[in-house]
């Protein structure tokens, strides 16, 4: 873990027992609150795409909003929200993902995206990936054309970059393990949402 990483690691508040029993719920909302750290996050995490020169960032519902947004302003790009289904006020496209427990459809406007263009995922938090594959696959169902993934949090022990092989993906703090061990089921815990990503 770099420097950068150990020193944003200590923003991250970890809330044992939430939303439910046995999960630790990983609260990025310290590191939000403090605005050093969080422009130090947000540019590293600009910076690992710069190269990529992006022609938009698409950030998902509700925390790769707060990401996403200064990511694409940093990187000279437009910014697309994906949605969750019923969020949207213009004609959309869809797409539905299995979860754990059940199913999730996450939406974005028809227009939002236009063929060929470059556009890179944004998120908070990577977990179990599925989230972050529906996105990726509503923006190439568009004719997008997806440069990567970035994240601020990665959960490398539930293996979220499984489900993004063939796309680069990019995280600025990695949690190597659940702590304590025994708690395995974080993919509750995206941040307030209740369901994986």
């Amino acid at each position: 873990m770099s420097d950068v990483s150990k020193a944003l690691r200590r923003y991250i508040r970890d809330i044992p027992n939430y939303p439910i029993e046995g999960v630790i719920f990983r609260d990025l909302t310290p590191l939000f609150r403090d605005a050093a750290a969080f422009r130090t996050a947000v540019e590293e995490l600009a910076g690992r795409f710069r190269d990529q020169r992006p022609d938009a960032v698409a950030g998902i519902e509700a925390r790769g909003f707060i990401v996403g947004s200064p990511v694409a302003l940093l990187l000279g790009a437009g910014f697309v929200p994906i949605r969750k289904q019923g969020k949207l006020p213009w004609r959309k496209v869809s797409t539905t993902y299995q979860l754990e427990y059940g199913s999730e459809t996450i939406e974005m406007h028809e227009d939002a995206v236009a063929p060929g263009q470059r556009v890179l995922i944004i998120d908070d938090l990577l977990a179990t990936g599925g989230t972050a594959r529906a996105a990726a696959k509503l923006v190439e169902g568009a004719g997008g054309v997806v440069i990567g993934a970035g994240f601020l949090v990665e959960l490398a022990y539930l293996n979220g970059r499984k489900r993004l092989e063939g796309y680069r993906v990019e995280s600025v703090i990695r949690i190597d393990r659940a702590r304590p061990p025994t708690l395995d089921h974080e993919y509750f815990l995206h941040l307030g949402s209740g369901y994986p990503q």
